[in-house]
């Protein structure tokens, strides 16, 4: 079996693998990140998405080696030394979530909008964006807060880091 490296959430990581596996199996499977969901298995719901060299994907549509050598971040990968991400905290406050099986999708895409987009975000655009994720329970309104209220967030934290 063909080996495949990559960096996921900071760390290396190495594994032999099926030449057929995809990137959701590598990291459930493999790597025990079950924060990345499986959904429909036809990259139509969003709820495996992951940022794969800082763009968002869905990774039950990439094979594991088609990304060898890259940078892979996953839901876990977000929050640092126990600080929920500030897209996650605004999931949080402002109730984006109902059973959470599309939220670390939706919050990765998320994520990814914020950081193509910029941080000042209308409901128009999130709504537009979230296009390619599915959330069966929630309506989207208290989302689409959650993602303004992120976005926000993200941005006053960028501002902070750069005034230092």
């Amino acid at each position: 079996m063909p080996k495949v490296s990559m960096t996921v959430n900071s760390k290396a990581v190495s594994r032999d693998v099926d030449p057929r596996t995809l990137l959701v199996q590598f990291l459930r499977e493999e790597l025990r990140l079950t924060g990345t969901h499986v959904g429909c298995d036809t990259s139509q719901c969003g709820c495996c998405v992951v940022h794969v060299n800082g763009a968002a994907i869905k990774s039950c549509t990439a094979l594991a080696l088609s990304l060898d050598g890259a940078d892979v971040t996953t839901i876990e990968g977000l929050a640092h030394e126990g600080v929920l991400h500030p897209m996650q905290e605004a999931f949080r406050e402002n109730h984006g979530l109902q059973c959470g099986f599309c939220t670390p999708g939706m919050i990765m895409s998320a994520v990814d909008i914020v950081n193509r987009k910029g941080s000042d975000l209308d409901e128009a655009t999130i709504r537009h964006e979230l296009e390619g994720n599915i959330c069966r329970c929630t309506g989207y309104h208290n989302i689409v807060k959650a993602i303004a209220d992120g976005a926000q967030k993200m941005g006053a934290t960028a501002h902070a880091a750069a005034a230092e």
